[in-house]
């Protein structure tokens, strides 16, 4: 337990740059009280005292904000940044180096007795406010970002943004690393408008033949007056 509680507390130490010392991040972190008050309660629930775990969980709740349910699943390398608000629901699952902010929800949709919380694959990065809902699966090294509503299932190496949550992007290659070994995703709007322009010279020219075929045809645009939208009255029946 003592070695889990030092890898939690190096690992909050890892992904949070406001962290300064081993000391600090194990008195001061309540996403790191919360995940070791989390482990014991999980312990407990799996040897059968329900009500013991259950009672761990929601004093946890009540000193940290942060609501795990001990029969949930957490891998190792887990880490809540700030953490208030922050819920995991009893059949979720959670792999291996998974960052989450405050606020993010991996709640369920349904009231059976059921799998119906999502899971979440290796080294997946969930935003603040962000919910996760119904017994979805998250594919590996995702980013969802902040305050989106993901109701379906995801591929792995996406990016999902938006009410309801959307992929925007989806795949991996070598040149999507930047010079800090972080992952660069792709612009959605700058993409939509590099297509547009793609699609540009195609369009001049298909214009150009109808004017072409037009003027074959007797009819000059050229020539041809502008309607003047003031005065224009559509054909009365």
């Amino acid at each position: 337990m003592l070695r889990q509680i030092k890898e939690d507390v190096s690992i909050a130490m890892e992904k949070d740059p406001a962290a300064r010392n081993f000391l600090e991040v194990l008195l001061l972190y309540p996403g790191v009280h919360a995940l070791i008050s989390y482990r014991l309660a999980h312990g407990l629930w799996n040897m059968g005292f329900n009500f013991l775990a259950r009672a761990l969980a929601q004093f946890s709740r009540w000193v940290t904000g942060i609501e795990i349910h001990p029969a949930a699943k957490i891998g190792q390398r887990f880490f809540i940044d700030h953490g208030m608000g922050v819920v995991i629901g009893e059949t979720s699952e959670v792999g291996d180096n998974v960052f989450i902010y405050h606020g993010v929800t991996l709640g369920g949709l349904a009231t059976k007795k059921a799998k119906r919380h999502p899971t979440i694959a290796d080294n997946v990065t969930i935003g603040a406010g962000a919910q996760v809902l119904g017994p979805i699966q998250v594919g590996r090294n995702t980013k969802i970002g902040s305050g989106s509503v993901v109701l379906q299932d995801v591929p792995e190496y996406s990016t999902v943004i938006g009410v309801p949550g959307r992929v925007v992007f989806s795949g991996i290659s070598s040149d999507m690393e930047d010079n800090d070994g972080l992952e660069s995703f792709p612009d959605p709007v700058a993409r939509a408008i590099e297509c547009m322009l793609d699609r540009l010279p195609q369009m001049e020219k298909e214009i150009r033949l109808l004017k072409k075929t037009l003027k074959q045809n007797g009819i000059d645009l050229e020539q041809t007056k502008p309607v003047d939208p003031a005065t224009f009255k559509e054909d009365q029946p």
